[in-house]
C-alpha cells in the first residue's frame, strides 16, 4: 500500500464520521515519578475540542506537589520552579469542568488517567471522566510507517510544528494537531476509535497491597515424615491456630519458609490443628498428597530450619536448545551503544523450555508447547531470517471459516510475510476467501487500492514486493507460534511490552491477565496474578493497560522481577459466552515500553472451541530472557486457569 499523508479533519465530510465526532478534552501530565498511587502530578495542560476538532478552551499550570520533584533532568522543574504554584486541590474544580461530558484523550492514555484518578481522590473528589481514549493506542491500530509510536515522531509524520518535550502545554497542542489527524485516517480506514470506558474506581482495586517479600530459596519439595523444614519450602496454614495467625505466618517468613495462600501439587505441607476442617485448602491437600502438620509440630520444627538453596545459585540445564531467532545486533554492539541495530538470527544458548500446562488442554491444541510442534520434541537450531516473496509484506486474509484462514495465515508467515489481524496503513495485501467479499472492510480496501488476491495466489508465483513509497525502517520480527526470540539487554527502568490485539469489530470481551510464575510454575502469592480487578502487581513490576475494546497491553520490567520469578506467562479468556474460535486470530507483540516500534511480532490461531489461551511467556535461560508466542488454548474458563497456577479463587 503507498501511503497517502491524511486528511486534515475538517478536509472530511462531517456527516460521514458520526463514530469519529466527540466534545473532546485533551491532557497531558507532568509527574514526579511513574507510581500514580505514589507521585505527584507537577503540572497539568487540557485542551478541550469541539467535534469538528476547533479548540473551544485551554488551561495549563504548574502544581506544588508537596513533595520531591523526581526526575528534573528529565522535566525541568525544579522545586524554584514549583514553590508558588497552587496545589491540585485548588484547580481540582477548573480542569473537573473541562472534563466533565467529554471523552479525555491522552497519548498513553491510562498513565495520565491514573495520576488524575489518584489527585482527584487526594482531593476527595471523583475524576469525571466516563471514557477515555488513547491516541498510542489509536496509532498502533492505525500502524504508521515510523520507527517508534512517541509524540514527536507521530508530530513529524503528520507534518505538524516541533514541540517541546516534556512541556505539559505544548504537549497538548501537539496533541491536539495528532488526534485531529488520527481520526481523519481512522476514517479513512475504517478503523473503530477504541474508546475505553471509565466506570469509578473500586477502591480496593484502585491502590494495590504493598509488596511482599519474595521468598529467596527455590522450593526443595515436599516434607518427609518427621522433618526437617527446608528454607523455600511452600508452606500453606488453614482454620484456627493457637498463635496468631500474623505471628505464626512471621515467623514461618523470618525462618526462610515461603507462605503461600493456597495449596497444589507443589505445597510441600499443610498446618492446620484440623484435617478434616472442610476449608478448600484441606480438600486440595487431601486430593494432591500434601503432608498435614498440626501447628504444635510446626511450632517445633520452626527450631531447626535446614539451610536452602538460593535461586540466584546456579543450575543445570537440561535439554536441547529449542528453536530460537536471537535478536543480537548484526554489528555485535549492544542496543545501547547501536539505537537502530538491524537484527539477525543467531544460534540459541542453554536448554529447552516449555510452557506450563495448568490444566488439561482441548483436544484441538493438546500436546506439547515446544517449537517442534504438538507431541514432538523441539528440534536444535534457530528459526532463519524471513525471506520469500512475502517479505516485507503484511497480508489480510478476509473469510473463509477459522480453520481454512488460519491455514492461509500460516502460508503467509511460511513464505516470509506478516499475518495481518486488522485493516491498517501497513496491509500490503488481501487474500479473499469465500465469503470474504461480503467483509464490510471491502469497500475501504478498494478505495485505498489495496492488491486483493485469490486464494491461489499463496500457491503460485509471488510477485516481488515494490515497497514504493511505503517502507518501515525496522519490520518487527516475524514469529511463529511456540517460535521463541531472545531478547537483548535489558534496559534498566524501561518495562518491556507484549500487547495483544484482535479483531476491531469482534463482538466477545476479552480479557488480558498476567502471571508471575516460580520455578515451580506458581504464583507466590495470590497478587502476582494480574488481571482486571487488580492491574499490577504490589511491587508494581508487572502492570496491566486497557488500551481499548481490541488491544490490551501488560508490562513487565524484566530486570526488576526477584529472582524467584522465573517466568511470566500472559493470557487472554473470553468474558462471558463464546470462544476464541468466535474470535478469530490474535497478534502479540513484544516492544521495549509501549511506544518503541515492536521487536517481534506473531500471530495466533490455535483456538477454536477454547475460552482461555496461553498468549506469551517470558522465562529466564541460561542469563537470558526469552520471549515465546505460545497459542495453547483451554475449554476451561478464567477460574480453573488462575487455580491451575495456584491463585486462591474463591468457590
Amino acid at each position: 500500500m503507498t501511503f497517502t499523508p491524511p486528511l486534515s479533519l475538517g478536509a472530511v465530510r462531517l456527516p460521514d464520521l458520526p463514530d469519529y465526532l466527540h466534545d473532546w478534552a485533551l491532557v497531558d501530565v507532568e509527574t514526579s515519578g511513574l507510581t500514580a498511587r505514589r507521585d505527584r502530578v507537577l503540572s497539568v495542560a487540557v485542551i478541550t475540542l469541539s467535534p469538528d476538532g476547533e479548540q473551544t478552551d485551554e488551561f495549563s499550570t504548574l502544581l506544588n506537589p508537596g513533595c520531591a520533584p523526581g526526575r528534573i533532568d528529565i522535566h525541568g522543574l525544579t522545586p524554584e520552579r514549583l514553590s508558588g504554584a497552587p496545589t491540585f486541590d485548588q484547580v481540582a474544580g477548573r480542569i473537573a469542568a473541562m472534563l466533565q461530558n467529554r471523552v479525555m484523550v491522552a497519548h498513553n492514555a491510562q498513565f495520565d488517567y491514573g495520576f488524575l484518578a489518584h489527585e482527584f481522590a487526594r482531593a476527595g473528589l471523583s475524576l469525571p471522566v466516563a471514557r477515555r481514549l488513547c491516541t498510542l493506542s489509536l496509532n498502533r491500530q492505525l500502524d504508521p510507517p515510523t520507527t517508534d509510536l512517541k509524540l514527536g515522531t507521530l508530530s513529524t509524520h503528520y507534518g505538524l510544528p516541533p514541540l517541546r518535550a516534556h512541556d505539559a502545554l505544548d504537549d497538548t497542542r501537539t496533541l491536539a494537531g495528532i488526534l485531529r489527524a488520527s481520526l481523519a485516517e481512522a476514517a479513512h480506514l475504517d478503523v473503530p476509535l477504541p474508546l475505553v470506558p471509565c466506570p469509578p474506581r473500586q477502591d480496593a482495586q484502585f491502590i494495590p497491597k504493598p509488596p511482599k517479600a519474595s521468598c529467596a530459596f527455590r522450593n526443595p519439595g515436599r516434607v518427609s515424615q518427621g522433618g526437617p523444614l527446608v528454607q523455600g519450602m511452600k508452606i500453606a496454614v488453614t482454620g484456627d491456630t493457637d498463635t496468631g495467625r500474623a505471628e505464626l505466618l512471621a515467623r514461618a517468613v523470618t525462618a526462610g519458609l515461603n507462605v503461600m495462600g493456597s495449596v497444589s501439587k507443589h505445597t510441600s505441607a499443610l498446618v492446620t490443628n484440623d484435617s478434616a476442617t472442610g476449608s478448600a485448602k484441606a480438600r486440595r491437600a487431601l486430593a494432591e498428597g500434601v503432608p498435614v502438620i498440626d501447628e504444635r509440630s510446626f511450632l517445633r520444627m520452626l527450631g531447626d530450619v535446614r539451610p536452602g538453596t538460593p535461586h540466584d545459585a546456579p543450575a543445570a540445564v537440561p535439554g536441547p536448545a529449542p528453536e530460537t531467532a536471537v535478536l543480537a545486533p548484526a554489528s555485535g554492539t549492544t542496543p545501547s551503544s547501536a539505537p537502530e541495530p538491524e537484527w539477525e538470527s543467531v544460534p540459541a544458548q542453554g536448554g529447552s523450555a516449555s510452557a506450563p500446562v495448568p490444566a488439561q488442554a482441548s483436544a484441538s491444541a493438546a500436546g506439547s508447547l515446544r517449537p517442534g510442534g504438538a507431541g514432538r520434541p523441539a528440534k536444535a537450531g534457530r528459526l532463519p531470517r524471513p525471506t520469500g516473496p512475502l517479505s516485507g509484506r503484511r497480508v489480510l486474509v478476509l473469510g473463509g471459516s477459522h480453520p481454512e484462514a488460519a491455514s492461509y495465515r500460516t502460508r503467509v508467515v511460511e513464505l516470509g510475510g506478516s499475518a495481518a489481524v486488522n485493516l491498517s496503513a501497513s496491509v500490503t495485501d488481501v487474500v479473499v476467501l469465500p465469503g470474504g467479499h461480503q467483509d464490510r472492510r471491502m469497500g475501504r480496501i478498494a478505495q485505498l487500492a489495496v492488491p486483493t488476491h485469490e486464494p491461489d495466489w499463496l500457491d503460485g508465483t509471488v510477485a516481488p514486493y515494490e515497497p514504493g513509497a511505503f517502507r518501515r525502517p525496522h519490520a518487527p520480527r516475524t514469529v511463529p507460534r511456540g517460535g521463541v526470540v531472545d531478547l537483548p539487554a535489558l534496559r534498566a527502568g524501561t518495562p518491556l511490552s507484549v500487547t495483544a490485539t484482535w479483531g476491531s469489530r469482534t463482538a466477545c470481551a476479552i480479557d488480558v491477565v498476567a502471571f508471575v510464575l516460580d520455578n515451580d510454575e506458581q504464583v507466590s502469592f495470590d497478587e502476582d496474578f494480574v488481571f482486571y480487578g487488580a492491574p499490577e502487581n504490589p511491587a508494581g513490576t508487572v502492570r496491566l493497560l486497557t488500551d481499548g475494546p481490541a488491544e490490551q497491553t501488560v508490562t513487565i520490567d524484566l530486570a526488576a522481577l526477584p529472582p524467584a520469578a522465573l517466568r511470566v506467562v500472559v493470557a487472554a479468556a473470553v468474558d462471558g459466552e463464546g470462544t476464541f474460535g468466535d474470535v478469530g486470530p490474535l497478534q502479540v507483540a513484544a516492544s521495549w515500553g509501549n511506544v518503541d516500534a515492536p521487536l517481534a511480532r506473531g500471530t495466533l490461531d490455535a483456538a477454536t472451541t477454547e475460552r482461555t489461551l496461553l498468549l506469551a511467556e517470558f522465562y529466564r535461560r541460561a542469563g537470558l530472557w526469552r520471549f515465546r508466542a505460545v497459542g495453547q488454548g483451554y475449554d476451561h474458563g478464567l477460574e480453573a486457569l488462575a487455580r491451575g497456577y495456584g491463585v486462591d479463587v474463591a468457590d
